[in-house]
């Protein structure tokens, strides 16, 4: 519960700083989103596998040999993070390359996310994962938008705010492993002969070499879009697209929390081949989290344009409403797949995802390129080459499971909610509207909220909307 509770209050404050404060100044949040973007590109470098190792290997070892694991882990992304560090010393001593100061600015945030990665998967495999993620989801969120206001009131220059950005990833480091270090006694145990004879060393490094392959593909293909709009066509422009890409990915924030709670849950289920089982998670998480996302786009569709135009930063705002809406139907789509990257990645067909981020990346670095040297679509074409890229994607894991396990998230309840959401969502954008854009949001996204709630609940299509409506109208029914 508390897990859940931080993740939306981290969006939450994402949310209102996307709206109120970031769009007054796009071109230093396209900064920061071009620094991010180079953090999330560095960390998986750094980590090398190591943490999605940890989970895979975790529930074989004894104690003793989880904690060397863990040891082992820590010392293969120090030395790593070092090697990546003078890789970025040479590339500025080889020439005179643009933005190279921001690439410093992004080491100290890489290395950073690098250990809370690992931190996060061991509180993970010991349950806690709470705070951890408390740190990490609400002080970034807090520091940027003071950043910020400090920036527009020329407190702070955009040197000295991304000096306090940088700052604010080494706090989350430091209270991560404090909290996790309470908890959890690694020791100094550094001779790993013995861990290598308890689980292959040649299974650990292939493991962890196709993870890394993984992540770093991923990196690539999701957030490549950033780096290309930052260098080829403007700061304002990458401010522009990562805010509204904020904005539509607070609908995956339930996926998020449900993913990181089932990943050990998963890990076991293919480790005991109990695929019945597997089959019904899959089907039951898919269903409920499609319903989440299509309840959330389709208040997106029907309100967004007339909640900007009630806000004082409407007209920055506007830019972004066709990001939101494209962006926004790529989430919904990667929602509905359920966890099938969880499935192939702790499956012994965890090479596949090597194979598909390669394709993935073949297709959207083309496609991203394409659109800046040959059309004038601008963000909203790299949007649409994105929302491809990775529908594509998803197909392709689909397709794969289903191969290897017959397993598919789908169903004819599926098909019958998306008839729900399509036609009501239909006929409810083009009802009429007032000369009041706070009743028109009102009326039509609560009426969307409504239909779609009563309609699903009553072809009882998603068993936890059931489950948790019947038992608050027994609760209800009781009182009276």
């Amino acid at each position: 519960m508390l897990f859940t509770i931080i993740n939306y209050a981290g969006t939450t404050i994402g949310i209102v700083s996307a709206l109120f404060i970031y769009p007054l100044d796009f071109e230093f949040s396209g900064t920061v989103k071009f620094i991010d973007n180079l953090s999330q590109l560095l960390y998986p470098i750094m980590v090398l596998g190591a943490s999605h190792a940890l989970i895979k290997f975790y529930p074989a070892l004894n104690e003793e040999k989880r904690r060397q694991l863990f040891n082992y882990s820590m010392l293969s992304i120090s030395v790593i993070s070092c090697f990546v560090l003078a890789g970025i010393l040479l590339y500025d001593w080889l020439g005179n390359f643009k933005n190279i100061d921001l690439v410093y600015f992004a080491f100290p945030v890489a290395i950073s996310l690098a250990f809370v990665d690992l931190f996060r998967k061991q509180a993970q495999d010991l349950q806690r994962l709470a705070v951890p993620t408390l740190f990490e989801k609400i002080i970034p969120k807090i520091v940027l938008p003071i950043l910020f206001l400090l920036l527009l009131n020329q407190v702070l220059g955009v040197y000295e705010s991304l000096v306090f950005y940088v700052i604010s990833y080494i706090l989350i480091f430091i209270f991560t492993a404090w909290y996790l270090f309470r908890y959890f006694k690694p020791g100094y145990n550094y001779r790993f002969k013995t861990l290598f004879g308890e689980i292959s060393r040649k299974d650990y490094f292939r493991y962890s070499l196709f993870s890394f392959a993984g992540s770093l593909g991923s990196v690539l293909a999701f957030r490549i879009d950033g780096l290309i709009i930052y260098n080829m066509i403007s700061e304002e422009a990458n401010g522009i697209f990562g805010n509204a890409v904020t904005l539509a990915s607070a609908m995956q924030v339930p996926a998020i929390g449900l993913f990181a709670l089932f990943a050990p849950i998963i890990s076991n289920f293919l480790k005991n081949e109990s695929y019945k089982e597997l089959q019904v998670k899959y089907k039951e998480i898919a269903r409920l989290l499609f319903f989440i996302g299509a309840l959330l786009y389709s208040c997106i569709l029907l309100g967004v344009e007339n909640l900007f135009m009630m806000l004082p930063t409407r007209n920055e705002l506007m830019q972004m409403a066709p990001i939101i809406y494209i962006s926004g139907f790529s989430v919904l789509l990667n929602m509905a797949t359920g966890f099938n990257t969880e499935i192939i990645t702790y499956s012994k067909y965890y090479r596949f995802n090597m194979i598909a981020i390669t394709c993935l990346i073949a297709v959207n670095v083309p496609l991203n390129l394409f659109v800046v040297y040959y059309t004038n679509w601008g963000i909203v074409g790299i949007a649409w080459a994105s929302f491809i890229s990775v529908t594509l994607f998803n197909i392709a894991k689909l397709l794969f499971i289903y191969k290897k396990f017959r397993l598919l998230p789908f169903d004819m309840g599926f098909a019958k909610m998306a008839f729900i959401f399509g036609l009501s969502c239909l006929v409810i954008y083009y009802l009429p509207e007032t000369s009041s854009h706070f009743f028109n949001l009102v009326y039509k996204v609560g009426l969307s909220l409504i239909i779609n709630i009563y309609v699903v609940y009553r072809l009882r299509l998603v068993v936890s909307l059931n489950q948790f409506t019947d038992k608050l109208l027994s609760r209800f029914m009781g009182k009276i």
